[in-house]
């Protein structure tokens, strides 16, 4: 398994009570899972679940070039009100190339640039990230069958690589403003991300 559990403690949100786990992977990146089960266990069957790769600009500091904040909240809102549900939130900023690579990016697109092209002029693919330490965490929970609350086609083909079922998918629906029109966009046009 590429991780590791390492703490767990009672989580009240403004949507709803959850479990958190941290876990640590290989690379001694820090992943959490957020678990709700309103019957005080992990569920059997399929269950929802949210993968959500860091986004310190979008989640924490409220960017508006991006959607990831308005998914992030969309998804916990989801699953506050569901009875068993998992959201795993994975240390891979910038899709990947770091926080610093990502800010240079950002300059990049102010030139003109689209997010993939942004990446491929610093030197990286469109997105680096492996969902492997995801379908872990899953796994070191006792969860093998999911819905799975994305827009992102690479997700699905993952979690079923590494041996988790993906019983159907749950689409996450944005709203385009001028901001983030041309992000959302290149996931579409570029990424094949299924939005809506």
């Amino acid at each position: 398994m590429s991780v590791k559990k390492i703490a767990e403690a009672l989580f009240p949100t403004r949507f709803g009570r959850f479990r958190i786990f941290a876990f640590t992977d290989s690379a001694k990146r820090s992943h959490i899972a957020l678990v709700r089960c309103t019957n005080g266990g992990v569920p059997n069957g399929a269950i929802p679940v949210r993968i959500h790769s860091k986004c310190l600009t979008g989640d924490t500091l409220g960017s508006l070039r991006c959607d990831c904040r308005d998914q992030l909240e969309t998804a916990l809102c989801y699953l506050g009100g569901q009875k068993c549900g998992i959201l795993l939130y994975l240390d891979q900023e910038g899709r990947g190339i770091g926080l610093a690579n990502k800010i240079r990016a950002y300059a990049l697109q102010d030139q003109g640039l689209d997010t993939v092209e942004a990446n491929e002029r610093l030197g990286f693919a469109e997105d680096l990230r492996s969902y492997k330490a995801a379908a872990d965490m899953l796994k070191s929970l006792n969860v093998r069958r999911i819905k799975l609350i994305t827009n992102n086609p690479h997700k699905i083909t993952q979690m079923r690589r590494y041996g988790i079922s993906v019983e159907c998918r749950i689409p996450l629906v944005m709203k385009s403003t001028r901001y983030n029109r041309k992000y959302l966009s290149t996931k579409k046009n570029k990424m094949n991300h299924m939005l809506g």
